[in-house]
């Protein structure tokens, strides 16, 4: 039998920017009486590593630019809010009313390039963007959780987006370390011998949508799932899930 197991340790603290994450996540699984094995997945909300790395902006500090004022109008956004989002992102790919799609300089294409006033807990002038880095941000915590846990453990940094022709959000690998983010499937035969041609499997995305479920989009306070009995280890990097605009039939 294959089983799946996941837990979001609670209570988990208050993060401000340069606070010690690593050591709040230990301690955090520590209270839970939750002791990581190898192999274990630990999924980190974004907004925690964003508000621990200091990816803080002050809205009151913002000058917004004649684009920004622009698309501000179009959406009916803060114009400060949308000179932050336009200076994360390489492309503003549709505005309506309330709603920004821009692609960001990660290549993730989303909401507001990631760009998002909720807890944040500094105030409402206050917004957090993506990590500059987030594979960068997963190997870090990966290896400091590796000593404070005493277990050789992958990472994966999520974040809520939302789909193409699909209703809602859902959870999605933004950073990773240590951890197979894509499985091949072709070459392979199905139970009745048909050889897959096209199967590939986002891992990474699994596991994030996985945590997701758990940590919740408002006032959970669980920005820290472990995931154990993946069995996906390897050394893939979340920048391999974006695909490439070349390969893209929508943008």
């Amino acid at each position: 039998m294959k089983a799946l197991l996941a837990w979001a340790p609670e209570p988990f603290p208050e993060v401000r920017p340069g606070d010690d994450l690593v050591a709040a996540i230990a301690a955090a699984l520590q209270a839970a009486g939750l002791a990581a094995q190898p192999g274990d997945v630990v999924v980190v909300a974004h907004k925690v590593v964003s508000k621990a790395e200091g990816c803080v902006v002050d809205l009151r500090q913002i000058s917004p630019s004649p684009r920004a004022l622009a698309v501000a109008e179009q959406a009916r956004k803060d114009p400060r809010l949308v000179e932050v989002i336009l200076r994360e992102s390489v492309a503003v790919r549709r505005v309506r009313p309330g709603l920004i799609i821009a692609e960001h300089r990660l290549g993730f294409v989303c909401a507001n390039a990631g760009v998002d006033h909720s807890n944040v807990g500094l105030g409402e002038e206050f917004v957090v963007t993506l990590p500059p880095d987030p594979d960068a941000s997963a190997a870090r915590l990966r290896e400091g959780l590796r000593g404070a846990l005493g277990a050789d453990v992958a990472v994966i940094v999520n974040d809520s987006h939302g789909r193409p022709f699909r209703q809602g959000t859902t959870g999605a690998a933004i950073g990773a370390a240590g951890l197979e983010v894509l499985r091949s499937y072709v070459g392979e035969p199905d139970r009745y011998g048909y050889v897959l041609r096209v199967s590939v499997e986002a891992i990474a995305d699994e596991l994030a949508a996985t945590a997701n479920l758990l940590q919740g989009q408002a006032a959970e306070g669980r920005p820290v799932v472990l995931i154990r009995g993946a069995g996906t280890p390897g050394a893939g990097r979340a920048a391999d899930l974006v695909r490439p605009q070349e390969e893209d039939l929508f943008r």
